[in-house]
């Protein structure tokens, strides 16, 4: 097609189901490259789009059932999901649970939260009941927020991460047996920029399985 690489890709995304894009791959001590064109696409793109690192595991057994096709195998490889309980979303929400059941997969979901500021550098000084009470009322919010998406896919078996830390490095540990990584992008008013968030894009740059970027309000 003629026409400049984002504006055809983004067109192209406007119309689809999903947009995959590949990557440049550098070596497992520095992660993969995500060039300019695919980070513009990612930032502005209204649908989700797929990165997929050179040599990313892959099997049949994964995808879908064509009409006619035997059952597909269960899948070990976890669908890995980053959920962010200050901004969440029915439309990553909806990825992460679908592509959980057309694999067959089990989907893990992983929460990572703060301390208090004032508390960040030493937790221990904390009070332990205080420390526990936000843990508890953290579960509860995640699982409140995940109950409809349960009822919705009760074939999907959830695994639940919840604790205190930092949200990409568990997703890119994660993405090492995982058969794909879902995060979320706020879509932004500015045209400006990339505008991926710190999260996104850490685990653009080192998850060694294929990432789905989902934009959400």
């Amino acid at each position: 097609m003629d026409g400049r690489p984002l504006t055809v890709l983004v067109a192209a995304a406007q119309e689809a189901e999903v947009l995959v894009l590949g990557s440049r791959g550098l070596g497992a001590m520095t992660g993969f490259l995500v060039g300019s064109v695919s980070q513009a696409v990612l930032a502005h793109a209204k649908r989700p789009v797929v990165v997929v690192r050179p040599g990313a595991w892959l099997d049949a057994h994964c995808l879908p059932a064509s009409d006619g096709d035997a059952p597909r195998k269960h899948n070990d490889r976890p669908v890995v999901l980053g959920l962010d309980l200050s901004h969440p979303s029915t439309e990553l929400l909806d990825h992460a649970f679908d592509a959980a059941a057309v694999r067959r997969a089990p989907l893990r979901v992983i929460h990572r939260w703060s301390m208090p500021p004032a508390f960040a550098f030493d937790p221990a000084l904390l009070a332990p009941e205080v420390r526990d009470g936000m843990a508890t009322s953290t579960a509860t919010a995640l699982a409140d927020e995940l109950r409809p998406w349960l009822d919705k896919y009760p074939e999907v078996r959830v695994e639940v991460d919840c604790s205190v830390g930092q949200p990409a490095n568990q997703l890119v540990e994660a993405s090492a047996d995982a058969s794909l990584v879902v995060v979320g992008r706020r879509i932004r008013r500015s045209a400006i920029g990339t505008h991926l968030g710190p999260v996104v894009h850490a685990v653009l740059h080192h998850a060694t399985a294929p990432v789905a970027v989902v934009p959400h309000a």
